[in-house]
């Protein structure tokens, strides 16, 4: 059994699964001094009900129906100590002292450390997770701190003992926020300053560590909530090309940035970095590299560091950011390698539960733009910066070298991101810029500092902390009008911030506060490095569908084409036609005749009288001269029997030869005039003529998809057929769909009168109300596509196609990407998207393209199925049979390569690279043309 298997063994049998009828014992935990401390006793039955016991054994018993924001209690358990040594040997008397959150847990007992057999520790101590107190986001960015010290002999006329920090060990919670309510770790020791440890590189088994154990009564968050919630991890990095004024020499200065996030649905929290350090230039920060706690100073180096959370590096086009363009690379390369840098290397992890994810998501539909200030502050001064005069009716706090950064959040919204980083330029801070940008009012750090009395610090006790600022809310512009009126106030302010400077010497009204400081990040271009990333994505990709590896196994089976006569077969059919003419003009010549007689019963049935019938028949067609007509009319297909069928096409020789050719063609030509008046007179005899391939619904997306490509005599022509067959059927379906909202079907309709600028701020305004509505980016990409914006209309496009759900017309979407990707020649992602179009909304546009994208690709055998398939469906479009004509050139087949060009020039090919990539491919193999 492995180590990890033995602690959860002994984790479980510690902790247990707590449940219906059962408590969880927790044992003795001990403070220094001898004192024991004794935790309250819950139970199931009456929850607010607390009662003290003087054992040492302490239980208590939680059910998942339990009041929301009920204090749970966290336990950790220190089981053992491993490879422990102390300062004058391998033997030791040490204890452990565990802390959270600023506040100490307890003190182990001392116990006798050797680095050969371990130490059993067995110390519990545990707090209360509750709402007001150590709450979710606590548990999310701050750790367990579990200190090791030595206990050292005492010394003569020495009254108190004392103690030596060995190491520390850090243990984070999140586990217990993902879903686990119980989790084992061999916690690294880190070795304290001037310790045994401290200098000695120590590997594997022989490091020194803590196994943890850490259990809760039951999972913190229901799957309800589970689903619901989301870890934010920020990551402040670094700041490269700080101001020349920043010296490494002189006295300390703290550096810190800060931004806000939501806490809850209705509530703000700051996320404030600190303890930035100013380092020289002369070589690139090492990558990867640890990222830190966002906690206070630690006893050991080491223990700063998050386990597993490291800095990896990435290249300058890969990121998000800004300075990311070719002529910033030079610049880029110089700052991080040779110019001074501030560093912070920290992270913080926020939780979001169900309201704070939807309002970020909102926050950043209604602004992409989200601020990070940054400022620097004196270390250790004791003195409180001076409060500014009353400008404006307010007291502002004063701040140095106060600047933003604006990080661009929009791609979060992008189905399956959850990851964005980047280099983003740093600002002079000015109000009336951040209104403009994100529609924000007020500096977070003005406010911070203001809440402390204008120290010149932003309150960090024990971590970099959340400070709640409750008024926050109220100073987001939640609606337009709102922006308007506050940018009209605020663009009178610019002029006044802003120092303006003329031809000869600057203008500055002296009684406006300017931001000189500040200007030095625009004069230094200075950016800083910012990591933004989520455990799950704010909207949800859809997921990677099983496309057919081979085009032929999306070409649905038909029936074989039914066999079309030719030569003999085609000229007796001909003959049968004629017959059965002819016989109906006959008998309707005979009701003219008779047919009254018939009618009333008067035609005598003798023999005498038929004969008279047929006479006077035989007489009136030959006096009015249809007897003649009709003979003329047969000549033609007794003429193609006889060269066709009976293959005479030469003059006799002998009149003898003649006459028995002729009695032979009158043999036949009755036989088959019998055959003929059999089938014409059968009723069961049904007619075999083949069915068409388009149904309806088929014929409407085809002139659908010719009129989106502006080729309206097909759509015409489609529109035709089917209303032509659905009159046959007597089944016409009126052309309508879902109703969408108002804005969408607003720029639906200017979309359709070529009123693209408005079609694009209605859709801006949809996108504002829905940004996950898949038909909303496919319009876009429409627009965008329409005016010539290929690039923007790609990435609508690809953002429509990564939704869970389809948009309403998905086959446009599947076209115009694909055609795209064509452009741009990437073949491979063409073919995927052609791929998804036939075998969801197949066309000979669908076909078309997938055949064009494997022929790039060199995949000949597919393109031609997929031509064919084109084909199939629509015969008369040029540019496939130019594509099979390329095909054909490049298998050798003559024959077909030719007739596929004849058929594409006959079609008016109006595609003038293709036609010149036909014949230059014509002229190097030698054929394919007739004109050759």
């Amino acid at each position: 059994m492995s180590e990890n298997d033995c602690l959860r063994s002994e984790l479980k049998s510690r902790c247990g699964r707590p449940g219906p009828g059962r408590d969880l014992a927790i044992t003795r935990c001990n403070y220094g001094n001898g004192r024991r401390r004794q935790f309250n006793n819950f139970k199931t039955q009456n929850p607010g009900r607390r009662a003290n016991t003087p054992t040492t054994l302490t239980a208590f018993q939680m059910e998942p129906s339990q009041a929301a924001g009920a204090a749970v209690p966290v336990q950790i358990t220190v089981l053992r100590g491993r490879n422990l040594k102390g300062t004058k040997g391998e033997s030791c008397l040490t204890f452990i002292r565990a802390e959270f959150n600023g506040v100490v847990l307890g003190d182990s007992q001392k116990l006798e450390a050797s680095a050969d057999q371990g130490v059993e520790y067995n110390f519990p101590c545990s707090f209360e997770c509750a709402e007001g107190s150590n709450t979710l986001d606590d548990l999310a960015h701050k750790p367990v701190v579990l200190t090791l010290y030595e206990t050292l002999p005492k010394e003569k006329k020495q009254k108190d003992e004392k103690t030596l920090v060995l190491g520390q060990a850090i243990v984070g919670l999140l586990p217990l926020l993902q879903g686990q309510n119980t989790f084992s770790i061999t916690a690294p020791l880190q070795a304290a300053p001037g310790s045994p440890g401290d200098g000695g590189v120590l590997e594997g088994s022989d490091k020194p560590s803590l196994d943890v154990a850490i259990c809760v009564p039951e999972a913190l968050l229901s799957e309800a909530q589970l689903a619901d919630s989301n870890l934010l991890k920020v990551a402040v990095e670094a700041a490269y090309s700080v101001p020349e004024a920043w010296a490494t020499t002189g006295p300390p200065f703290n550096y810190v940035a800060a931004m806000q996030v939501p806490l809850t649905a209705e509530r703000e929290q700051l996320l404030a970095f600190s303890g930035g350090a100013l380092k020289p230039g002369g070589e690139r920060e090492p990558v990867p590299r640890p990222k830190k706690w966002p906690v206070g100073p630690s006893l050991t180096p080491g223990a700063q560091y998050i386990p597993g959370a490291l800095i990896e590096g990435q290249p300058i086009e890969g990121e998000n950011g800004e300075l990311t363009g070719l002529e910033d690379r030079d610049f880029r390369v110089e700052a991080e390698s040779i110019q001074k840098r501030v560093i912070w290397d920290t992270e913080r992890c926020c939780f979001l539960e169900g309201g704070a994810l939807g309002r970020l998501a909102k926050r950043i539909a209604d602004c992409r733009f989200w601020p990070v200030e940054i400022m620097r502050a004196q270390v250790n001064t004791g003195k409180a910066v001076k409060a500014g005069k009353d400008r404006g009716g307010e007291d502002d706090a004063q701040l140095s070298f106060h600047g933003v950064a604006y990080v661009d959040m929009a791609p979060l919204l992008y189905p399956g991101v959850k990851r964005i980083r980047g280099a983003y330029q740093i600002l002079p801070f000015y109000e009336a810029d951040l209104l403009a940008k994100t529609k924000r009012q007020g500096s977070v750090l003005r406010d911070s500092l203001r809440q402390t009395g204008a120290s010149g610090k932003v309150r960090v006790p024990s971590s970099l902390g959340s400070p709640h600022l409750k008024g926050a809310p109220s100073k987001i512009l939640k609606d337009d009008k709102g922006a308007k009126e506050a940018s009209k106030k605020a663009s009178a302010e610019r002029v006044a911030q802003k120092p303006q400077v003329s031809d000869s010497v600057a203008e500055v009204d002296v009684g406006v506060p300017l931001n000189t400081e500040g200007q030095m990040y625009a004069e230094a271009r200075t950016y800083i490095v910012i990591e933004i990333a989520l455990d799950r994505p704010l909207v949800p990709k859809r997921l990677p569908e099983e496309l057919a590896k081979r085009v032929a196994e999306l070409i649905p089976p038909r029936p074989p084409l039914p066999r079309r006569p030719a030569g003999a077969e085609r000229a007796v059919r001909d003959f049968h036609g004629q017959v059965a003419n002819v016989t109906g003009l006959l008998l309707d010549q005979y009701h003219e005749l008779f047919g009254a007689a018939t009618a009333r019963g008067e035609l005598p049935l003798d023999v005498c009288a038929q004969e008279e019938r047929k006479t006077r028949l035989l007489g009136e067609l030959n006096y009015s001269g249809k007897y003649f007509a009709f003979k003329e009319q047969m000549k033609h297909s007794v003429v193609r029997i006889v060269r066709e069928k009976m293959l005479r096409t030469e003059a006799f020789a002998e009149p003898e030869e003649l006459q028995a050719f002729l009695s032979q063609l009158y043999i036949f030509l009755v036989d088959e005039m019998h055959v003929s008046l059999n089938k014409s007179q059968s009723k069961d005899v049904q007619d075999t003529e083949p069915q068409p391939y388009l149904d309806s619904a088929q014929l409407r997306h085809f002139a659908r998809e010719a009129q989106m490509n502006e080729d309206f005599q097909l759509a015409a022509q489609y529109y035709q057929e089917m209303a032509q067959r659905a009159l046959a059927q007597e089944l016409l379906c009126p052309d309508g769909g879902p109703s969408s909202c108002y804005h969408l079907a607003l720029a639906r309709l200017h979309l359709q009168r070529a009123e693209y600028d408005q079609a694009e701020g209605s859709l801006k305004t949809a996108l504002q109300d829905s940004f996950e509505n898949p038909d909303a980016w496919a319009l876009s990409g429409h627009v965008h596509y329409l005016t010539g914006g290929l690039d923007a209309a790609r990435q609508c496009y690809e953002r429509t196609l990564d939704f869970t759900k389809d948009a309403s017309e998905m086959h446009p979407v599947y076209l115009r990407l694909g055609n795209i990707y064509l452009q741009e020649q990437q073949f491979g992602k063409a073919k995927l998207t052609y791929l998804r179009a036939c075998k969801k909304s197949p066309s000979c546009l669908s076909w078309l393209g997938l055949g064009t994208a494997c022929y790039r690709l060199g995949e000949l055998t597919e393109a031609e199925d997929a031509l064919t398939e084109a084909n199939t469906l629509n015969n008369a479009n040029p540019e496939v049979w130019g594509y099979l004509s390329l095909v054909c050139l490049q298998t050798g087949r003559r024959l077909e390569a030719e007739q596929a060009y004849k058929y594409a020039v006959k079609l008016n090919l109006q595609k003038g690279t293709l036609l010149q990539e036909i014949h230059q491919l014509q002229q190097r193999v030698g054929f394919g043309n007739p004109s050759f």
